[in-house]
């Protein structure tokens, strides 16, 4: 009876040593946007805007208001060279080496592995976990050497980890894009979660 109430309770630590990370950015999505529609019910005439976020970094940032997410980036990363990129990652979103910066037309390929499970995840950058809640048209800050670059989310996809071809420069879109991608489901290797954005007005 004691052995099987400490195997119950050594389970309970370890899914929240697993899943924590993942389980506190859900709960505070969600938290945040069910406190945005209580102050709109109770002031439904306020025409206060919501405080924006900071960026972390001017020089080279990212910004999400939909899911809170902002990070700096580190520019110049090895997308195929796991040892380079998982150390980085530490640090902030990686920037892959091969793809273009903010007003220079192409594609800006960011990425920010979630690791092989729960427990490597938590050592590294935790920043997409949520970027699957972004939908078509919402807003994708990038700041690069002082100035904002605004993308607005344009699709989603989930592709294969041999799918390569979004990392270089190389999209057909007329107009710049950045592609935000991650590991699906997060905390696994299975496949690739991609967020692609189209620029839309510069600041």
């Amino acid at each position: 009876m004691v052995l099987g109430g400490l195997l119950i309770i050594i389970g309970v630590i370890d899914f929240f040593l697993l899943f924590g990370s993942v389980l506190s950015l859900e709960f505070n999505y969600y938290a945040a946007g069910t406190e945005a529609k209580i102050q709109s019910l109770v002031d439904k005439n306020s025409q206060v805007a919501p405080k924006p976020l900071l960026p972390i970094d001017t020089n080279f940032g990212i910004v999400i208001p939909k899911i809170g997410a902002n990070a700096r980036i580190i520019a110049n990363v090895n997308p195929f060279d796991p040892a380079e990129y998982q150390q980085k990652l530490a640090l902030g979103v990686a920037h892959a080496w091969d793809s273009s910066l903010p007003g220079f037309g192409g594609n800006i390929f960011l990425f920010s592995h979630s690791g092989a499970d729960f427990r490597e995840a938590s050592r590294y950058n935790a920043v997409f976990y949520l970027i699957d809640k972004l939908q078509s048209g919402d807003e994708i800050d990038l700041y690069y050497r002082g100035k904002k670059y605004i993308y607005l989310v344009k699709e989603k996809k989930i592709v294969d980890p041999e799918r390569v071809e979004y990392i270089p420069a190389k999209l057909t879109s007329l107009r710049e894009t950045v592609t935000l991608m991650t590991c699906w489901p997060a905390g696994t290797t299975f496949k690739r979660l991609l967020v692609i954005a189209e620029a839309g007005a510069g600041e």
